[in-house]
């Protein structure tokens, strides 16, 4: 690209200097033909005068040999009588043209021969009174103008080399700028389709180069955040998903260890943990399509907290553990709009990092604080160790097996318009808030 930008610069710049160079070179010789002519007129002037000098005064016509060995520049000076025949200087023996053309007052210029080996002539009448009619004639080679017009175009062609080096040099450059900028952006390319999507584009300070740059910015962008909700929602499914799934597990386990019973309570059992799954697969799917939570309180639902605790009851008693669910849900506490699936997610892993982290029983407290709805799950474990900018860090060295579960649980928090808090290390206690109204 590089080459091609400078190629046609330059070819650009060559063809404007022709169109422009060529009308001045023709110019130019043009000049030098008038210029040599006026000065062939005014030589031919001075030695008229002086010959008519000589004939009035009746001396000898030696003026014009002084005046020609004086200036031997002037070209070549002849004089002629009235029939035309050379009587002094140097030319044609016999009058040619111009000479014979020089009868009335003015002079008479013309050209001899042709092409570059002519000759240019300029005939002056000498009149005195009473003496014969002669002729000055002045000429000189056609060659000499076109040697000297040769030096201005060698001089015009250096400068035109020089125009075009210069071009050459400055196509270059701005290809270089132009081209710089593409060659990064297909590199930037190339390596967002290789899965590089913290490339960004250069900046060029052209506006049409810099849109492309922007546009492959957003792009990476985009694809960057699609993946990483791809992956984020991988790890998440996985993680809530690994309860109910131990939950079901537990049923079928203590099913197979007594095989003298019921089949069908295991089995229904089994269908109660499979509906717990599917709910948790259904929430993380619509929590997934990032529907905007500021929607119209109108065509939105109730939190139904008597319904959703009823569910964590029955979730930790499927997990088979003898250790106590004690759930206080306080009268006053307010009404809630925010998403079902959302608070249940939340409160699940809070209760799963209860049931793998703490001891004793676990208590969820339903509660108000200031108009705010405040639910409280906590347990009789040693406390949390870890601070908490480290506790809901996705993926947190220091979170140990917290890191993922208490982002997503903030993360869902938060996208309702609420919090999610630890307020006590020890004994451990989470405490979601969510925005109420009182009753």
């Amino acid at each position: 690209m590089r080459g091609r930008i400078v190629g046609l610069t330059v070819a650009a710049a060559v063809l404007a200097i022709v169109l422009f160079g060529a009308p001045l070179a023709a110019g130019v010789v043009a000049y030098l033909l008038g210029d040599e002519r006026a000065e062939l007129e005014r030589a031919a002037d001075v030695a008229a005068i002086t010959v008519a000098a000589d004939i009035a005064s009746g001396r000898p016509v030696t003026g014009f040999a002084k005046l020609k060995a004086a200036d031997p520049e002037e070209g070549d000076l002849a004089v002629y009588d009235a029939a035309g025949v050379r009587v002094l200087g140097t030319g044609p023996a016999t009058a040619d043209g111009p000479v014979r053309a020089a009868t009335g007052a003015d002079p008479v210029a013309g050209d001899m021969g042709g092409g570059l080996v002519g000759d240019l002539v300029v005939a002056v009448p000498v009149d005195v009174g009473g003496a014969p009619r002669m002729v000055v004639r002045a000429s000189t080679s056609r060659s000499e103008v076109y040697l000297r017009a040769g030096a201005v175009w060698l001089v015009m062609l250096g400068l035109a080399v020089v125009a075009a080096g210069a071009v050459w040099v400055l196509a270059r450059r701005f290809a270089a700028r132009l081209a710089g900028p593409l060659e990064e952006l297909a590199v930037a390319a190339r390596r967002l389709g290789d899965g590089d999507f913290s490339v960004r584009g250069p900046h060029s300070g052209v506006p049409e180069i810099d849109a492309v740059g922007a546009a492959l910015d957003s792009t990476a962008h985009r694809l960057g955040a699609l993946l990483d909700r791809e992956r984020a929602f991988s790890a998440d499914a996985s993680h809530q998903l690994r309860t109910p799934l131990a939950g079901l597990r537990l049923t079928l386990e203590s099913a197979l260890e007594e095989p003298g019973s019921d089949p069908r309570a295991a089995l229904a059992a089994g269908l109660a943990a499979t509906d717990r799954l599917q709910a948790t697969i259904d929430d993380l799917l619509a929590l997934a399509r990032d529907t905007p939570r500021a929607a119209a309180r109108d065509s939105a639902a109730r939190l139904d907290l008597d319904a959703l605790l009823d569910e964590l009851r029955e979730q930790w008693r499927a997990l088979a553990n003898d250790r106590e669910l004690v759930i206080d849900h306080r009268p006053d506490a307010p009404t809630s709009w925010a998403s079902t699936a959302a608070v249940r997610q939340v409160l699940a892993v809070l209760l799963d990092n209860a049931d793998a982290h703490g001891r004793g029983s676990v208590t969820v407290t339903v509660r108000d604080t200031g108009g705010a709805l405040a639910v409280d799950v906590t347990d009789e474990g040693p406390g949390v160790d870890r601070p908490e900018t480290e506790l809901f860090v996705r993926r947190s060295s220091g979170a140990e097996r917290h890191g993922i579960g208490l982002a997503l649980a903030r993360s869902l928090a938060e996208a309702e318009g609420g919090r999610l808090r630890l307020t006590r290390p020890a004994p451990p206690t989470f405490t979601l808030l969510l925005p109420g109204e009182r009753h």
